[in-house]
């Protein structure tokens, strides 16, 4: 690469993340509108009307599985890109020092691969368990659970779990993004290590937002206004300095709404 387009980039490396994590996640959220756009007719292949209206069990093709781990993968690129927002603009500013003092580091999408790639075994879970789910009738077709049993079922655990240390740890690791990337041996040079520190955050977000997560099999696995309102608080829960406050409201709320659907 040409010294001078190499200033160019370094100079402007946190417009072009930006942008770039901008663009990566209006084209997902694009995707979900266009897919949200057929609800409640969305058709999987090999789906007709009938079998759609009905929590029926139904074995899966591959085309069905392709179909849904698909959508599963571009939402997790939707709702959790922004989130990784600081660690990645982190990684990229000190990869800019290391590069001007002539020890680069490997580039910045490295980490966000990794990141990624969590999420995207994330979706292979999720994809397994909404399959298993239709197919014990638990979730319709549609997407939509069948059972209010079932559904605050999945509330009141999900509840229960911001209150667990789990959680907590987890959160701190989200909430301090220098801190996790020092603890984990801080910014080495080669391909691989950005990788294996970007799998190693994703996995950390996933102990702390897997439960939010499931709740998408109660209020709608597409329900479009369920998963910014999610992907928004997942947000805030990394950024607002209230601690643990804040998760432990949300789980006060999902326990009561969880209360609510299994007595009503």
């Amino acid at each position: 690469m040409p010294t001078e387009v190499l200033e160019f980039l370094l100079k402007r490396d946190r417009r072009i993340l930006i942008a770039a994590t901008i663009a990566l996640t209006v084209v997902a959220w694009l995707y979900l509108l266009w897919i949200a756009q057929d609800m409640p007719g969305m058709d999987m292949p090999g789906m007709d009307m009938s079998e759609a209206m009905a929590p029926m069990a139904r074995v899966w093709t591959l085309a069905d599985f392709t179909f849904m781990f698909l959508m599963w993968g571009i939402m997790m690129i939707g709702m959790m890109t922004p989130s990784a927002a600081p660690i990645i603009l982190i990684y990229a500013r000190v990869a800019r020092q290391s590069a001007q003092a002539g020890k680069p580091l490997a580039a910045t999408g490295w980490f966000a691969v990794g990141y990624l790639a969590s999420w995207t075994a994330f979706s292979l879970l999720a994809t397994i368990a909404q399959g298993l789910l239709e197919r014990a009738a638990l979730l319709t077709p549609m997407m939509e659970v069948s059972s209010d049993r079932f559904g605050g079922a999945v509330l009141i655990i999900a509840g229960l779990y911001q209150f667990t240390a789990l959680k907590n740890t987890c959160l701190s690791h989200c909430q301090s993004p220098f801190n996790f990337i020092q603890s984990h041996g801080g910014f080495k040079r080669g391909t691989w290590a950005p990788i294996e520190l970007g799998l190693r955050h994703g996995f950390y977000c996933m102990g702390c937002c897997w439960a939010l997560m499931a709740l998408l099999f109660v209020v709608g696995v597409m329900n479009i206004i369920w998963i910014a309102a999610i992907a928004t608080y997942i947000l805030l829960e990394k950024v607002l300095p209230r601690g643990n406050v804040v998760p432990r409201a949300a789980g006060t709320g999902l326990v009561m709404a969880g209360f609510w659907l299994l007595l009503r």
